[in-house]
């Protein structure tokens, strides 16, 4: 496992969570553990979905996987059986999850206990997509059938304004059949810029300038639906920290 100084930077990342400024927390599973979204999503949605029984692998992405802890309770919250199984039936499940902080890459590729399963690659979709359009390639296929994108767009929003978050709703259904899709609420913007100003930091440099506010699972809604061709299909509820998690469907 990759291993952080306490002191410094890395210090100040683990006493306040607000220190990273692209929600590349050293720590972020301990303080937002996976079941605190799997509780709220059905262990049978590859089924629901109509995943089931295709004799084909079904590929999941999952966006700013962190340290990959989610990624591998998704993967088997969704495939119940052993993998062998699944495999030997021809339901091959496959998940890759990115992230833009190597570090946290190098961790979730050391620690995986999936590996023939699950994969981790480092990567910052604003400026690379031809990693997944290679990794689809190799699969055979010309999209991701689930993807996941929790909790990633503020980040996306706060650091590339408002175009970068329409651009990545956009390039996310381009390559995607369902979209789950949880966006953190106007508070929370707040919060991190708060946190990070307490910091003694400059300021995230779009944060004043931002016009999509308010709603934003609203704008995001509204963006995927009038421009990418995709539909909300269902909500989950609302995770503990009142983030919506909405599913959407490519038309």
């Amino acid at each position: 496992m990759a291993t952080c100084s306490m002191s410094g930077d890395a210090a100040d990342e683990i006493n306040d969570p607000g220190a990273a400024p692209y929600g590349n927390f050293i720590n972020y599973y301990t303080f937002n553990p996976p079941e605190n979204r799997l509780s709220l999503i059905p262990a049978t949605l590859l089924q629901d979905l109509g995943y089931s029984d295709e004799n084909r692998t079904t590929l999941i992405l999952d966006v700013g996987c962190n340290s990959g802890e989610l990624s591998v309770a998704f993967y088997r919250h969704l495939v119940q059986q052993p993998v062998s199984q699944a495999e030997s039936d021809g339901r091959k499940v496959k998940l890759l999850g990115f992230d833009l902080d190597e570090i946290l890459i190098q961790r979730a590729q050391q620690t995986n206990p999936l590996p023939s399963s699950v994969s981790f690659i480092p990567l910052d979709i604003t400026e690379d997509t031809q990693q997944l359009q290679d990794y689809l390639n190799l699969q055979g296929c010309s999209h991701f059938h689930l993807c996941l994108c929790l909790a990633v767009t503020m980040w996306v929003h706060l650091n590339h304004g408002d175009l970068g978050l329409l651009q990545l709703l956009s390039r996310l259904a381009s390559i995607s059949q369902h979209l789950l899709l949880e966006a953190q609420p106007w508070k929370c913007y707040r919060s991190a810029a708060r946190r990070l100003r307490k910091l003694g930091r400059s300021d995230f440099d779009h944060f004043k300038t931002l016009k999509i506010r308010g709603d934003v699972a609203a704008h995001a809604t509204e963006h995927l639906e009038t421009n990418c061709g995709m539909e909300l299909i269902q909500g989950f509820g609302s995770t503990a920290w009142d983030r919506k998690l909405l599913l959407f469907k490519r038309r």
